[in-house]
């Protein structure tokens, strides 16, 4: 599960309360029960292991089936791929913890590259879909936008091109309201919404890259 926190892409970690790799930190998920899907099967880890229920967005990213990923047992396991809106901070138990994606700590089983596939399956869709949305906020400035961009993405990201790009394909509209000056004063930023919070392929041929 990622979420951008404090201008950098965090992931979700628990910390293993039995073997193998007890106190290891690790990402929640748990076996499949009787009569459940896979979908069913990590929003109930999730809302039970570390309390969270406000996923955004939520997709298989690959299925993991080496011999020895586990140390104990052959075991297959079914990677997701989830995101949370910046404005919501789920109260995690002590055992859980959010570390930032590009410093993550040792983790059990092969969870490191499962994290780092999803950072990179999100940092792709950001090119050519509207996932944008499942890190925002309902409304957003422009900059506020921008600024999620940044952190999802590793690189800079021109806030004028991001409106031009993400206006032309119609995926962000104008809310009509403006968000208030701050203390430094200047003209109240406009405020923007995402036209629809389900994942829609905008440009399947985009990429956004650094600049220079």
């Amino acid at each position: 599960m990622l979420q951008v926190r404090g201008a950098r892409l965090q992931a979700l970690l628990w910390q293993r309360a039995r073997e193998p790799f007890l106190a290891a930190w690790s990402l929640p998920g748990g076996y499949l029960e009787p009569g459940e899907t896979l979908e069913e099967s990590i929003r109930r880890h999730l809302a039970v292991k570390v309390d969270v229920r406000e996923l955004a967005h939520l997709e298989q990213l690959e299925t993991l089936s080496e011999a020895h990923r586990n140390p104990l047992e052959w075991e297959i396991a079914n990677a997701y791929l989830g995101l949370v809106p910046a404005e919501v901070d789920p109260v995690v138990p002590e055992d859980t913890r959010w570390h930032p994606v590009s410093r993550l700590p040792e983790l059990a089983f092969d969870h490191r590259a499962i994290v780092l596939a999803g950072r990179d399956r999100l940092r792709a869709k950001l090119s050519y879909t509207n996932v944008g949305f499942a890190l925002a906020p309902p409304e957003f400035t422009l900059s506020e936008l921008r600024d999620l961009y940044v952190a999802a993405l590793g690189h800079e990201v021109s806030a004028t091109n991001l409106q031009r790009v993400l206006l032309r394909r119609g995926v962000l509209e104008p809310t009509g309201e403006r968000r208030a000056s701050g203390r430094a004063g200047g003209r109240p930023a406009e405020l923007y919404r995402f036209r629809s919070r389900r994942l829609t392929i905008t440009d399947q041929f985009a990429v956004l890259r650094p600049p220079g």
